[in-house]
Protein backbone atom coordinates (compact mmCIF):
# COMPACT_ATOMS: atom_id res chain seq x y z
CA UNK A 1 0.00 0.00 0.00
CA UNK A 2 1.60 3.41 -1.14
CA UNK A 3 1.60 6.34 1.26
CA UNK A 4 0.89 9.89 -0.97
CA UNK A 5 3.64 11.97 -0.72
CA UNK A 6 2.76 15.49 0.09
CA UNK A 7 5.50 18.09 -1.66
CA UNK A 8 5.77 21.37 -0.02
CA UNK A 9 6.42 23.61 -3.57
CA UNK A 10 6.73 26.97 -1.46
CA UNK A 11 9.97 25.39 0.59
CA UNK A 12 11.20 23.81 -2.82
CA UNK A 13 11.12 27.31 -4.24
CA UNK A 14 12.61 28.52 -1.25
CA UNK A 15 15.46 26.22 -1.81
CA UNK A 16 16.20 26.89 -5.04
CA UNK A 17 16.36 31.06 -4.95
CA UNK A 18 18.83 30.70 -2.31
CA UNK A 19 20.82 27.52 -4.02
CA UNK A 20 20.74 29.98 -6.95
CA UNK A 21 22.06 33.25 -4.85
CA UNK A 22 24.54 31.34 -3.43
CA UNK A 23 25.98 30.09 -7.12
CA UNK A 24 26.09 34.01 -7.99
CA UNK A 25 27.88 35.23 -5.00
CA UNK A 26 30.44 32.54 -5.65
CA UNK A 27 30.54 33.17 -9.62
CA UNK A 28 34.10 35.32 -10.14
CA UNK A 29 32.44 38.13 -12.04
CA UNK A 30 34.07 38.53 -15.56
CA UNK A 31 37.43 40.30 -14.76
CA UNK A 32 38.41 38.17 -11.99
CA UNK A 33 38.27 35.26 -14.57
CA UNK A 34 40.39 36.44 -16.89
CA UNK A 35 44.55 36.09 -16.19
CA UNK A 36 47.16 38.34 -17.10
CA UNK A 37 47.55 37.12 -20.81
CA UNK A 38 43.60 38.05 -21.04
CA UNK A 39 43.86 41.71 -19.61
CA UNK A 40 47.00 42.48 -21.72
CA UNK A 41 45.45 40.94 -25.19
CA UNK A 42 45.94 43.79 -27.10
CA UNK A 43 49.15 45.13 -25.96
CA UNK A 44 51.52 42.32 -25.43
CA UNK A 45 52.12 38.28 -24.97
CA UNK A 46 52.42 37.57 -20.76
CA UNK A 47 55.27 35.46 -19.99
CA UNK A 48 56.80 33.65 -17.04
CA UNK A 49 59.85 31.34 -16.16
CA UNK A 50 59.32 28.32 -15.59
CA UNK A 51 61.47 24.85 -14.77
CA UNK A 52 60.59 21.75 -14.61
CA UNK A 53 57.93 21.82 -11.32
CA UNK A 54 55.73 24.67 -12.78
CA UNK A 55 54.42 22.48 -15.63
CA UNK A 56 52.95 20.28 -13.02
CA UNK A 57 49.78 20.49 -10.32
CA UNK A 58 48.48 23.63 -9.13
CA UNK A 59 50.95 25.62 -10.54
CA UNK A 60 50.52 24.64 -13.85
CA UNK A 61 46.89 25.31 -13.54
CA UNK A 62 47.93 29.17 -12.42
CA UNK A 63 50.64 29.59 -15.48
CA UNK A 64 48.03 28.85 -17.75
CA UNK A 65 45.18 30.77 -16.77
CA UNK A 66 47.69 33.91 -16.30
CA UNK A 67 50.19 33.68 -18.91
CA UNK A 68 50.79 32.92 -22.93
CA UNK A 69 54.18 32.37 -22.89
CA UNK A 70 57.20 30.29 -21.21
CA UNK A 71 60.75 30.73 -20.65
CA UNK A 72 63.01 27.85 -19.46
CA UNK A 73 65.06 29.35 -16.36
CA UNK A 74 67.91 27.03 -16.62
CA UNK A 75 67.20 24.12 -18.83
CA UNK A 76 68.72 25.98 -21.89
CA UNK A 77 71.93 27.17 -20.19
CA UNK A 78 74.56 25.56 -21.69
CA UNK A 79 75.96 24.28 -18.36
CA UNK A 80 72.19 22.66 -18.36
CA UNK A 81 71.94 21.08 -21.49
CA UNK A 82 75.30 20.63 -22.98
CA UNK A 83 77.28 19.54 -19.75
CA UNK A 84 79.33 17.46 -21.85
CA UNK A 85 81.31 18.37 -25.52
CA UNK A 86 79.85 14.90 -26.65
CA UNK A 87 76.49 15.25 -24.64
CA UNK A 88 73.37 16.81 -24.88
CA UNK A 89 70.93 16.55 -21.90
CA UNK A 90 67.21 17.38 -23.42
CA UNK A 91 65.02 16.27 -21.45
CA UNK A 92 63.99 19.03 -19.21
CA UNK A 93 64.36 21.75 -22.40
CA UNK A 94 61.81 18.76 -24.19
CA UNK A 95 59.70 19.00 -21.90
CA UNK A 96 58.85 22.62 -21.37
CA UNK A 97 58.50 22.87 -25.34
CA UNK A 98 56.24 20.20 -25.42
CA UNK A 99 53.78 21.75 -23.00
CA UNK A 100 54.02 24.31 -24.52
CA UNK A 101 53.16 23.10 -27.69
CA UNK A 102 50.26 21.11 -26.38
CA UNK A 103 48.95 24.42 -24.51
CA UNK A 104 49.53 26.77 -27.53
CA UNK A 105 51.62 28.96 -25.67
CA UNK A 106 55.22 31.10 -27.39
CA UNK A 107 58.33 29.88 -25.87
CA UNK A 108 61.33 32.60 -25.27
CA UNK A 109 65.00 30.54 -25.98
CA UNK A 110 67.66 31.68 -22.50
CA UNK A 111 69.87 31.64 -23.49
CA UNK A 112 73.10 30.69 -25.98
CA UNK A 113 75.93 32.10 -25.24
CA UNK A 114 76.77 33.70 -21.26
CA UNK A 115 79.96 34.07 -19.25
CA UNK A 116 77.88 32.03 -16.34
CA UNK A 117 76.35 28.22 -16.48
CA UNK A 118 78.83 27.80 -18.98
CA UNK A 119 80.72 24.11 -18.71
CA UNK A 120 84.45 24.19 -18.21
CA UNK A 121 85.05 22.21 -20.93
CA UNK A 122 83.92 24.45 -23.51
CA UNK A 123 86.99 26.59 -22.64
CA UNK A 124 89.29 23.62 -22.19
CA UNK A 125 91.86 22.09 -24.69
CA UNK A 126 92.80 18.05 -23.67
CA UNK A 127 95.89 19.75 -21.82
CA UNK A 128 93.92 21.68 -19.48
CA UNK A 129 95.43 24.64 -20.87
CA UNK A 130 92.63 27.62 -23.09
CA UNK A 131 91.92 26.54 -26.46
CA UNK A 132 92.80 28.79 -29.35
CA UNK A 133 89.90 31.21 -30.87
CA UNK A 134 89.49 28.74 -33.58
CA UNK A 135 88.31 26.13 -31.60
CA UNK A 136 86.12 28.21 -29.07
CA UNK A 137 84.06 29.96 -32.56
CA UNK A 138 83.89 26.17 -33.61
CA UNK A 139 82.80 24.82 -29.96
CA UNK A 140 79.85 28.02 -30.09
CA UNK A 141 78.92 27.35 -33.70
CA UNK A 142 78.45 23.75 -32.47
CA UNK A 143 76.62 24.58 -29.38
CA UNK A 144 74.34 27.19 -30.75
CA UNK A 145 73.16 25.24 -34.29
CA UNK A 146 72.51 21.65 -32.58
CA UNK A 147 70.37 23.60 -29.55
CA UNK A 148 69.10 26.12 -32.43
CA UNK A 149 67.90 23.73 -34.77
CA UNK A 150 66.62 21.41 -32.47
CA UNK A 151 63.46 23.62 -31.89
CA UNK A 152 63.67 25.54 -34.68
CA UNK A 153 59.87 26.66 -35.43
CA UNK A 154 58.66 25.92 -32.10
CA UNK A 155 60.49 28.96 -29.91
CA UNK A 156 60.03 31.90 -31.64
CA UNK A 157 62.54 34.11 -29.63
CA UNK A 158 66.44 33.60 -28.36
CA UNK A 159 68.18 35.76 -25.96
CA UNK A 160 71.51 34.80 -27.66
CA UNK A 161 74.39 36.64 -26.26
CA UNK A 162 73.75 37.63 -21.96
CA UNK A 163 74.92 40.01 -20.39
CA UNK A 164 78.31 40.55 -22.17
CA UNK A 165 78.43 44.63 -20.98
CA UNK A 166 80.89 45.50 -17.98
CA UNK A 167 79.55 46.37 -14.66
CA UNK A 168 81.90 48.91 -13.67
CA UNK A 169 81.53 52.50 -15.26
CA UNK A 170 85.13 52.22 -17.08
CA UNK A 171 84.52 48.72 -18.92
CA UNK A 172 82.72 48.13 -22.00
CA UNK A 173 82.80 44.68 -22.69
CA UNK A 174 82.89 41.87 -20.05
CA UNK A 175 86.35 40.54 -19.70
CA UNK A 176 85.02 36.82 -19.51
CA UNK A 177 86.65 33.61 -20.43
CA UNK A 178 84.62 34.47 -24.05
CA UNK A 179 86.37 37.58 -24.71
CA UNK A 180 89.63 37.47 -23.67
CA UNK A 181 90.42 33.93 -26.03
CA UNK A 182 88.00 35.66 -28.99
CA UNK A 183 87.71 39.27 -28.02
CA UNK A 184 84.58 41.49 -29.26
CA UNK A 185 83.69 39.15 -32.21
CA UNK A 186 82.50 36.33 -30.31
CA UNK A 187 79.27 38.62 -29.95
CA UNK A 188 78.35 39.06 -33.67
CA UNK A 189 79.69 35.62 -34.28
CA UNK A 190 76.92 34.10 -31.95
CA UNK A 191 73.84 35.97 -33.66
CA UNK A 192 75.17 34.80 -37.00
CA UNK A 193 74.97 31.10 -35.88
CA UNK A 194 71.45 31.78 -34.18
CA UNK A 195 70.27 32.86 -37.31
CA UNK A 196 72.13 30.50 -39.80
CA UNK A 197 70.12 27.85 -37.82
CA UNK A 198 66.59 29.12 -37.76
CA UNK A 199 66.47 32.18 -40.35
CA UNK A 200 62.84 32.84 -38.41
CA UNK A 201 63.81 33.08 -35.60
CA UNK A 202 63.62 36.97 -33.52
CA UNK A 203 67.37 37.23 -32.01
CA UNK A 204 68.21 39.44 -28.74
CA UNK A 205 70.64 41.04 -26.92
CA UNK A 206 69.73 40.63 -22.55
CA UNK A 207 71.25 42.19 -19.91
CA UNK A 208 70.70 43.46 -16.58
CA UNK A 209 70.46 46.75 -15.25
CA UNK A 210 69.72 48.31 -18.59
CA UNK A 211 67.75 51.61 -16.85
CA UNK A 212 70.85 53.10 -15.58
CA UNK A 213 71.95 55.57 -17.59
CA UNK A 214 75.88 54.57 -17.64
CA UNK A 215 75.26 50.99 -18.38
CA UNK A 216 72.53 52.30 -20.40
CA UNK A 217 74.88 53.87 -23.12
CA UNK A 218 77.36 51.00 -22.80
CA UNK A 219 74.20 48.87 -24.21
CA UNK A 220 73.10 51.12 -27.04
CA UNK A 221 76.82 51.66 -27.84
CA UNK A 222 76.96 47.57 -28.41
CA UNK A 223 73.56 47.00 -30.17
CA UNK A 224 74.15 50.16 -32.36
CA UNK A 225 77.89 48.78 -33.09
CA UNK A 226 76.16 45.05 -34.68
CA UNK A 227 73.33 47.11 -35.91
CA UNK A 228 75.95 48.69 -38.44
CA UNK A 229 77.94 45.50 -38.73
CA UNK A 230 74.83 44.08 -40.35
CA UNK A 231 74.67 41.50 -37.72
CA UNK A 232 71.34 39.54 -37.84
CA UNK A 233 69.34 41.14 -34.34
CA UNK A 234 66.42 41.82 -34.05
CA UNK A 235 65.46 43.23 -30.54
CA UNK A 236 67.08 43.87 -26.96
CA UNK A 237 66.03 42.06 -23.85
CA UNK A 238 65.90 44.48 -20.25
CA UNK A 239 65.73 41.95 -17.47
CA UNK A 240 64.10 43.83 -15.34
CA UNK A 241 65.21 42.75 -12.33
CA UNK A 242 63.88 45.49 -10.32
CA UNK A 243 63.06 46.87 -6.60
CA UNK A 244 60.90 49.00 -4.66
CA UNK A 245 63.55 51.66 -4.86
CA UNK A 246 64.26 51.60 -8.99
CA UNK A 247 63.76 52.61 -11.59
CA UNK A 248 62.53 56.11 -11.57
CA UNK A 249 59.89 56.74 -14.04
CA UNK A 250 62.23 59.24 -15.64
CA UNK A 251 64.93 56.92 -16.59
CA UNK A 252 62.59 53.64 -17.44
CA UNK A 253 61.24 56.15 -20.26
CA UNK A 254 64.65 57.45 -21.60
CA UNK A 255 65.78 53.60 -21.40
CA UNK A 256 62.64 52.72 -23.66
CA UNK A 257 62.65 55.64 -26.06
CA UNK A 258 66.74 55.31 -26.38
CA UNK A 259 66.26 51.69 -27.01
CA UNK A 260 63.36 51.97 -29.27
CA UNK A 261 65.67 55.01 -31.57
CA UNK A 262 67.35 51.85 -33.10
CA UNK A 263 64.30 50.31 -34.71
CA UNK A 264 64.72 46.65 -32.54
CA UNK A 265 61.78 45.35 -30.64
CA UNK A 266 61.71 45.69 -26.64
CA UNK A 267 61.14 42.45 -24.43
CA UNK A 268 61.13 42.93 -20.42
CA UNK A 269 62.61 39.52 -20.07
CA UNK A 270 62.55 38.59 -16.47
CA UNK A 271 60.65 40.63 -14.04
CA UNK A 272 60.39 40.49 -10.47
CA UNK A 273 60.20 43.62 -7.70
CA UNK A 274 62.39 43.01 -4.94
CA UNK A 275 61.10 44.02 -1.94
CA UNK A 276 65.03 45.02 -0.50
CA UNK A 277 67.38 47.49 -2.70
CA UNK A 278 69.69 46.02 -5.36
CA UNK A 279 72.92 44.56 -4.70
CA UNK A 280 75.82 42.37 -7.27
CA UNK A 281 77.52 40.36 -4.62
CA UNK A 282 76.50 37.08 -2.73
CA UNK A 283 76.54 37.76 0.82
CA UNK A 284 75.57 36.05 3.96
CA UNK A 285 72.08 36.99 5.81
CA UNK A 286 73.06 39.36 8.65
CA UNK A 287 72.02 38.86 12.21
CA UNK A 288 68.61 40.66 12.92
CA UNK A 289 67.70 41.33 9.24
CA UNK A 290 64.39 40.96 8.54
CA UNK A 291 62.80 39.14 5.92
CA UNK A 292 59.06 40.21 6.62
CA UNK A 293 56.95 41.73 3.71
CA UNK A 294 55.90 45.08 6.08
CA UNK A 295 52.61 46.78 4.95
CA UNK A 296 55.16 49.65 4.18
CA UNK A 297 57.06 47.66 1.64
CA UNK A 298 53.88 46.07 -0.17
CA UNK A 299 52.49 49.52 -0.55
CA UNK A 300 56.07 50.48 -2.17
CA UNK A 301 55.66 47.55 -4.16
CA UNK A 302 52.02 48.28 -5.05
CA UNK A 303 52.91 51.86 -6.41
CA UNK A 304 56.08 50.42 -8.28
CA UNK A 305 53.96 47.47 -10.02
CA UNK A 306 51.76 50.15 -11.08
CA UNK A 307 54.41 52.42 -12.29
CA UNK A 308 55.88 50.11 -14.66
CA UNK A 309 53.02 48.80 -16.18
CA UNK A 310 51.60 52.16 -16.89
CA UNK A 311 54.70 52.77 -18.75
CA UNK A 312 54.69 49.48 -20.72
CA UNK A 313 50.93 50.35 -22.12
CA UNK A 314 52.22 53.05 -23.34
CA UNK A 315 54.75 52.18 -25.26
CA UNK A 316 53.13 48.99 -26.19
CA UNK A 317 54.21 50.22 -29.93
CA UNK A 318 57.77 49.09 -29.15
CA UNK A 319 57.40 46.35 -25.99
CA UNK A 320 56.37 42.88 -27.89
CA UNK A 321 56.69 40.63 -24.70
CA UNK A 322 56.59 41.01 -21.15
CA UNK A 323 58.13 37.95 -19.08
CA UNK A 324 57.77 37.76 -15.34
CA UNK A 325 60.60 35.88 -13.83
CA UNK A 326 59.24 32.77 -11.51
CA UNK A 327 55.87 32.13 -10.87
CA UNK A 328 54.94 33.14 -7.18
CA UNK A 329 56.51 34.18 -3.86
CA UNK A 330 56.30 30.19 -3.52
CA UNK A 331 60.18 30.11 -4.86
CA UNK A 332 61.86 33.04 -6.53
CA UNK A 333 65.45 33.09 -7.32
CA UNK A 334 65.83 36.14 -5.19
CA UNK A 335 65.67 34.00 -2.21
CA UNK A 336 69.23 32.55 -3.03
CA UNK A 337 70.35 35.57 -4.40
CA UNK A 338 72.01 37.68 -2.96
CA UNK A 339 71.14 36.79 0.10
CA UNK A 340 71.03 32.96 1.03
CA UNK A 341 67.77 32.33 2.71
CA UNK A 342 65.92 36.06 2.72
CA UNK A 343 62.78 35.49 1.86
CA UNK A 344 61.78 37.44 -0.94
CA UNK A 345 58.26 38.38 -2.30
CA UNK A 346 58.64 39.83 -5.51
CA UNK A 347 56.35 38.57 -7.71
CA UNK A 348 52.01 39.14 -8.33
CA UNK A 349 51.12 36.03 -6.78
CA UNK A 350 51.71 35.26 -3.10
CA UNK A 351 53.14 32.18 -1.59
CA UNK A 352 49.89 30.74 -1.60
CA UNK A 353 49.32 31.30 -5.26
CA UNK A 354 46.97 33.76 -4.61
CA UNK A 355 46.80 37.13 -6.64
CA UNK A 356 48.62 40.20 -4.51
CA UNK A 357 47.17 43.42 -4.00
CA UNK A 358 50.00 44.73 -6.78
CA UNK A 359 47.86 42.41 -9.61
CA UNK A 360 45.00 44.10 -9.47
CA UNK A 361 46.93 47.60 -10.19
CA UNK A 362 48.41 45.77 -13.08
CA UNK A 363 44.93 44.84 -14.60
CA UNK A 364 43.68 48.50 -13.62
CA UNK A 365 43.90 50.50 -16.68
CA UNK A 366 42.20 53.66 -15.68
CA UNK A 367 45.00 55.02 -13.66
Amino acid sequence: MHKSIRINWGLILLMLIISQGCCLLQQPNSSSDNGLKDHYKAYFPIGVAVNTRTLNGEESQLLLKEFNSITPENAMKMEVIHPREDFYFWRDADSMVNFAQNHQLKVRGHNLCWHEQVPNWMFKDNNGGLVTKEVLFKRLKDHITTVVKRYKGKIYAWDVVNEVIGDADDEFIRNSLWYQICGEEYIAKAFEYAHAADPEALLFYNDYNSERPVKRDKIYRLLKNLIDQKVPIHGVGLQAHWSVFEPAEKELREAIELYASLGLQIHFTELDMSVYPWEKNKRQKRSGESDRLTPELEAKQIDQYAKVFKIFREYKKHITSVTFWNVSDRYSWLDYYPVPGRKNYPLLFDQNLQRKKAYQKVVDFKE
